[in-house]
């Protein structure tokens, strides 16, 4: 049994349980496993145990990233996992965190802080040990909470670039959550692919004022559809339906979305987290995890983001040029010769649902 001196933080003590495991492997011993499927300690004590916190049903694709991501991390023997879901409130957030921590004290807390900033924020502050790994606009708050988000703005680019080769009425439909940065820049990305292919055609930006209301979300497509939009970009759950009932072409969000509608999801924004988890979890493993911006880490260029694989299946034909054009774009961007302009500005035109 390895003794931690109590001192010692319990970030501080995983790192010396893997140093330990690590300095025992030198010795020369093997257990004949394969170490990629144990645990850095021979008991199993070095795998974090790891809690998730989400505001929405994790449905919602967003939470859902992070989610599908950490269950990876579980399998893969990285770590485990616990989650809840359906936090919306501020209130709700906070008592899951605080009871989480009373009754089972986990090394790392994912979620997202986004309804429930200052909450999360007064959370972390007092309970310094834990690794808080928020969803969160803002910046990250020494010594324990880090931030990250998805910086989807590429994959974006790339799907705007689809849609405008494939519109024939030049008019395009987006449905986004509300006009936040986080937002904005997937959107303004959107735009920026579409006027690379088709400098004629316009975008269509209705924002639904929430990040899980599908019905509002199918309305405003809907609506979209009525005003001429003959291929939308579905940033929200919901627009996907109103696609697939009128046959049209739909760009889908976070995950890969085609069995949602084989014959019209085009492709879909895909965030993979894993990259993040797995840095989190390698810190703290070792001992080293102190507050920090995860942003990088959702880059394209980091095999963080990406945009599913184009689903020439469609009810429509689908450009063979137009394919080559995107995967060209992607080439560039995977190689980092090229990045997509980062614009958080709410884009022009842009209508919120109700106003």
């Amino acid at each position: 049994m390895i003794r931690i001196p109590r001192p010692l933080t319990r970030l501080a003590a995983l790192g010396v349980i893997a140093a330990t495991a690590i300095a025992l492997a030198g010795c020369g011993g093997t257990t004949g496993e394969d170490p990629a499927a144990t645990s850095a300690s021979t008991d199993g004590a070095a795998v974090p145990t790891v809690f998730g916190a989400f505001a929405t049903p994790l449905e919602e694709p967003w939470d859902g990233a992070i989610h599908t991501a950490l269950l990876e991390a579980e399998e893969a023997g990285l770590i485990d996992y616990e989650f809840t879901d359906h936090l919306e409130t501020a209130d709700a957030m906070e008592s899951a965190l605080r009871d989480v921590i009373a009754d089972s004290d986990p090394d790392i807390i994912f979620g997202d802080a986004f309804a429930a900033e200052d909450a999360v924020r007064e959370v972390a502050a007092e309970f310094p040990d834990t690794a808080f790994v928020f969803g969160s606009g803002g910046a990250e708050q020494a010594p324990n909470f880090s931030v990250f988000d998805n910086w989807l703005q590429d994959p974006a680019y790339l799907a705007g670039m689809l849609a405008g080769g494939l519109t024939t009425s030049n008019k395009i439909g987006v449905v986004g959550a509300m006009p936040i940065p986080e937002v904005n820049r997937i959107v303004n990305g959107f735009i920026e692919g579409v006027a690379e292919t088709n400098a004629d055609a316009t975008v269509t930006v209705s924002f639904i004022n929430s990040f899980y209301d599908p019905a509002t979300a199918k309305q405003a497509a809907e609506a979209a559809i009525s005003a001429g939009a003959d291929v939308l970009f579905a940033e929200r759950d919901g627009v996907i339906a109103a696609a697939a009932e009128n046959s049209l072409p739909v760009i889908g969000m976070m995950v890969d979305q085609q069995e949602q509608a084989p014959d019209y999801v085009v492709t879909s924004l895909l965030w993979h987290m894993l990259p993040t988890v797995k840095h989190v979890v390698e810190e703290v493993s070792a001992g080293t995890y102190e507050a920090q911006n995860l942003a990088e880490f959702s880059f394209l260029v980091n095999g963080g983001s990406a945009i599913a694989p184009i689903n020439t299946g469609t009810a429509f034909e689908i450009p063979a040029d137009l394919i080559a054009a995107v995967e060209a774009r992607q080439a560039e961007m995977e190689a980092g010769s090229f990045t997509t302009p980062v614009n958080e500005e709410a884009p022009a035109g842009s209508t919120t649902v109700g106003e």
